[in-house]
């Protein structure tokens, strides 16, 4: 049997409950694997262990299944998947596009100053290719973390179209520089993982939040150099609290109330458009992805 033409995928963290915010972005992708008649799958991010809470998956799922929203197969979850993860840092390491990287948090910082450098973007420092090995490398300092090297020439640009955003581009060494996809801890690096796990779970298409754009250019470079096809993406609005900025668990979200599942479905489907009379959580689900269905 051939694999169907789509599969999505919602991939939470286990940090907390699920929040509304949290609710839209698996509603979202719940809604258009379902219109394309394609497969729905979960993955638990639980790649960065210390934040990870105890219990916070069986939750997640939990609420997730009050509110009809069932995978198509079991969870799979990213602690269990070191090994796909390694695979990959030697692939690259073999190709000489990812090395080990020194420098300290305060060591970029200073180098980001001492050129003269704008504010970062986003927050994020942009790493200047200190420890690069055609730059001498370590220079005695021990590892840290691995870093992929990426390319800088002024072509390597990475544009791509948003099903949502429209075309979006990324010059990814003047914006980001070479990032980190082992830690320093020896935890993996998101960007890492979610490629290697995206390709072997057979993702098509990546719908999500509009957080997470700005990722898709790193993740396409990965990729590209990892021989892995690249998904269809599509960002979704965000739910923002009352400082207007995205809800999440970090500015105290409150945890989603799946005593009324049809309410918390009715309030995140209203952010994307999805319109229903339907007094039934299973009646409402059904409507909302025959509706996308007729609009896409």
């Amino acid at each position: 049997m051939s694999a169907p033409p789509y599969v999505g995928r919602f991939a939470p963290s286990p940090t907390g409950p699920l929040h509304a915010g949290s609710l839209v972005a698996a509603l979202a992708s719940w809604v258009d694997a379902r219109a394309h008649d394609g497969q729905w799958l979960i993955r638990i991010e639980d790649v960065d262990t210390p934040r990870c809470v105890p219990g916070a998956d069986q939750l997640i799922l939990q609420q997730l299944a009050a509110c009809g929203l069932l995978p198509d197969a079991p969870p799979v979850y990213q602690s269990q998947r070191g090994a796909l993860y390694q695979q990959a840092l030697d692939q690259l390491i073999a190709a000489g596009q990812a090395y080990p990287c020194g420098c300290t948090r305060s060591d970029i910082a200073r180098a980001n100053a001492s050129m003269g450098w704008a504010k970062p973007r986003h927050g994020d420092l942009v790493y200047p290719g200190t420890c690069r090995p055609d730059r001498g490398g370590l220079k005695g300092k021990p590892v840290r973390a691995w870093r992929l090297q990426v390319p800088d020439a002024p072509h390597d640009v990475i544009t791509w179209h948003d099903r949502r955003l429209g075309e979006q581009t990324q010059h990814l060494a003047r914006e980001v520089g070479d990032f980190v996809i082992k830690r320093a801890d020896g935890l993996w690096a998101y960007q890492l993982a979610v490629v290697v796990d995206d390709a072997a779970q057979g993702i098509t298409h990546i719908v999500r939040g509009e957080d997470l754009a700005d990722n898709t250019p790193r993740q396409m470079l990965l990729q590209r150099l990892l021989g892995l096809p690249t998904p269809i993406y599509q960002h979704t609005p965000l739910v923002l609290g009352d400082n207007a900025e995205k809800l999440s668990k970090q500015n105290g979200a409150k945890a989603l109330d799946v005593q009324a599942p049809l309410i918390a479905l009715r309030q995140a489907g209203r952010l994307l458009g999805i319109q229903s009379d339907a007094d039934t959580v299973a009646a409402w689900l059904a409507q909302s992805h025959i509706t996308k269905k007729c609009s896409r």
